[in-house]
């Protein structure tokens, strides 16, 4: 018996590969499907199933074309319906491959066919759980992505996932390993550990979901308190893992391809064209195309992607560092962003060469700021991190402007003034500061810095009931 768990920083997803006796299985795989492919053949073993745990909100899962190379039927959960073949399997369901067995535990709650697979050992006793999106390291999965159709409120999915903890997980042993699907930084719970797996027995002593005294109604409270609204592309990666989705060597076909400067820029002139901007920020705010937005690679691209631009139809013209774009066009298609259409050739010196302009964001760092502050302690400051961020400690003369929200609060911007934009690190300010530029407001200037370094400014911050002077 053999476990990887192959993780996925930019997603902080887990995919599984398991393998006994020359048969593998996968579970939750990512949309590109060539690293499973090598590692079957590596090991000279055959895939036999392709297990699914639910329709995944915050990626494309590769079940479609990875079955369609393998052969390798896919299975859901009781009450997955989708518009391709597949296995709907039933609660208590056994699958065999090599020496080893899968059982399937039904597991509502995250989503109505949330689903657990249980792996039994070659003595066919329980080792370990793959809970997809149910149970994490230190947390749950959040019960308000009802899908379109589907009559169920938040209350309604926490308290079936209340059932589900209690009666098909926690009554498993206590050495029983817990393999989720996704780790801290993922959207799909609120507060995740960075580990990636535990035992079921430590879950018990140290998940406050899985509390022995909890009662269904302070399970309920708990679970969907502080939840922030999800980002609108979770909707819409659900439905292509139900209803399918072009091949990924398709999306790669047309997406690494590159662009002769007279291609884009001509290309460019489309209304239906947005130009993404993946390289460094130091790079970005130096240089780059006009009406470019920013938003690099270095940082948690695709869910970025996912959340600020608004239509997962849009055409992408791309600016990448050299030898980046296959990434690039791999990492848009993990979330559904499917239409890149080309890459400049040559980068920002085939721009320039041609005679054409380049755009620049005005920069500066925390001591600029503090010296800014001790002269005029009315300087515009936007906090771009998000509200649990905000809210603990920030700069006194900071108004929380979150980038998760920046396209629905653009309105509230006021040009009239300089405006200084920082984030934790410089990575967030930088984006913000170029959907800004792109929409056409002109006085913004990016702090790239972090922000433990303003906070030991001559600043003053603040938190929810207190003001202090550093």
């Amino acid at each position: 018996m053999k476990v990887d768990q192959l993780y996925t920083s930019c997603l902080a997803q887990g995919a599984y590969f398991i393998e006994s006796e020359g048969e593998a299985i996968i579970i939750d795989p990512l949309r590109e499907t060539q690293p499973y492919l090598d590692l079957a053949d590596e090991r000279k073993v055959q895939i036999k199933y392709i297990f699914e745990t639910h329709f995944h909100a915050d990626f494309v899962s590769g079940h479609l074309d990875l079955s369609t190379k393998t052969d390798a039927p896919i299975v859901y959960g009781p009450g997955a319906k989708t518009a391709f073949e597949k296995i709907e399997a039933k609660d208590g369901q056994e699958f065999k491959f090599g020496k080893l067995t899968i059982r399937v535990l039904h597991t509502p709650g995250h989503t109505p066919e949330s689903t657990c697979y249980l792996l039994l050992n070659e003595e066919n006793k329980p080792h370990a759980i793959f809970t997809g999106d149910t149970l994490f390291i230190g947390d749950v999965g959040r019960p308000d992505l009802a899908q379109k159709g589907e009559d169920l409120t938040q209350e309604d999915l926490a308290a079936w996932l209340f059932d589900s903890l209690r009666n098909k997980i926690m009554t498993l042993p206590d050495e029983v390993i817990i393999y989720p699907a996704h780790g801290a930084g993922s959207a799909c719970g609120k507060n995740m550990s960075s580990e990636t797996q535990d035992t079921l027995g430590n879950q018990k002593k140290t998940n406050y979901a899985l509390r022995a005294d909890m009662t269904k109604e302070e399970f309920i409270k708990e679970v969907n308190d502080g939840l922030q609204a999800p980002p609108k592309y979770f909707s819409e990666n659900a439905a292509l893992n139900k209803k399918g989705y072009d091949s990924i060597d398709e999306v790669m076909a047309r997406g690494v391809k590159p662009l002769h400067i007279l291609d884009f820029v001509e290309i460019r002139k489309q209304d239906d064209v947005l130009i993404l901007d993946v390289r460094d920020k130091t790079e970005f705010v130096k240089g780059h195309i006009p009406g470019s937005i920013f938003i690099g690679l270095d940082g948690s691209f695709a869910p970025w992607v996912g959340a600020l631009i608004p239509d997962i139809n849009q055409k992408l013209l791309l600016v990448v560092p050299e030898g980046k774009a296959e990434e690039t066009v791999t990492r848009l298609a993990r979330v559904g962003f499917d239409h890149a259409i080309g890459y400049l050739e040559g980068g920002l010196a085939a721009w320039t060469d041609v005679g054409l302009k380049l755009s620049k964001i005005e920069t500066i760092d925390g001591d600029s700021l503090e010296s800014l502050y001790i002269n005029d302690n009315s300087i515009n400051v936007l906090d771009v991190r998000k509200p649990g961020e905000f809210e603990p400690s920030h700069l006194a003369i900071a108004r929380n402007f979150p980038l998760d929200f920046i396209n629905s609060n653009l309105d509230s911007f006021d040009d009239s003034d300089k405006t200084y934009v920082h984030c934790r690190s410089g990575y967030r300010s930088t984006v913000a500061c170029s959907i800004l530029q792109a929409v056409g407001y002109k006085n913004i200037v990016n702090v790239i810095d972090s922000f433990d370094n303003l906070a030991s400014k001559d600043i003053p911050t603040s938190n929810l009931s207190s003001v202090s002077k550093k």
